[in-house]
């Protein structure tokens, strides 16, 4: 089976072309205000309408409102909704259409809260737990422990991130067998800067594996 890939934090033409032409399966949008990668919905909108219909968009959001939610979702015109802050599985399982939920991960027993969000999100993300007073929940070049998912039964279909890059992406795939990986600043030359060359080198060695 083909890996699926999702490039994160998109913000040009530039880059969603790369990553169309790489083959990802999903192309991320981060609508944290903090994020160098945040984009505005009509800025996103915009790149939405450039993508083919086989490359699925995701909206990146950090303990936002529902109403806010909503709005992004009708404005960006993109129908999943990855939630990155402390967002319960009861606030999960009120939003329409389809959610999903990353967790940050840093010791075995943090592997447990997925088993919470059964019935309310449909995929789980594992992602690196950032560190205590950090501005980001995510995209900050960190990974954790893979050998922490060995023998873990998921509740859920889930997704590997957390400072993936094209050197590592093949070693992480083979340890946790992954079959959905996400990266954001392991494709990027500064923060929020995405490279064309790292996302093409990033699919290519996902897509070879």
């Amino acid at each position: 089976m083909p890996i699926r890939t999702k490039i994160c934090g998109i913000t040009t033409p530039e880059a969603l072309d790369a990553a169309v032409a790489g083959e990802a399966s999903h192309v991320g949008f981060n609508f944290f205000p903090k994020s160098p990668r945040f984009v505005t919905p009509d800025a996103a909108a915009a790149l939405v309408r450039r993508l083919p219909a086989h490359v699925t968009p995701v909206a990146l959001v950090v303990n936002e409102e529902y109403a806010r939610i909503d709005a992004i979702r009708a404005q960006s015109g993109i129908g999943i909704i990855q939630l990155h802050g402390d967002e319960s599985p009861e606030f999960a399982a009120s939003l329409n259409g389809d959610v999903w939920k990353a967790l940050p991960i840093k010791t075995r027993a943090d592997l447990s809260a997925a088993a919470r969000y059964a019935g309310a999100v449909s995929h789980i993300l594992y992602d690196a737990k950032a560190p205590k007073g950090a501005d980001l929940p995510g995209g900050n070049g960190m990974r954790f422990d893979w050998s922490l998912l060995e023998g873990f039964v998921h509740p859920l279909p889930w997704i590997l991130a957390g400072g993936l890059d094209a050197a590592n992406v093949p070693e992480a795939i083979r340890q946790t067998g992954a079959s959905f990986v996400d990266v954001s600043s392991g494709v990027e030359d500064a923060p929020g800067v995405k490279s064309v060359d790292k996302i093409a080198a990033f699919l290519k060695a996902a897509r070879e594996i």
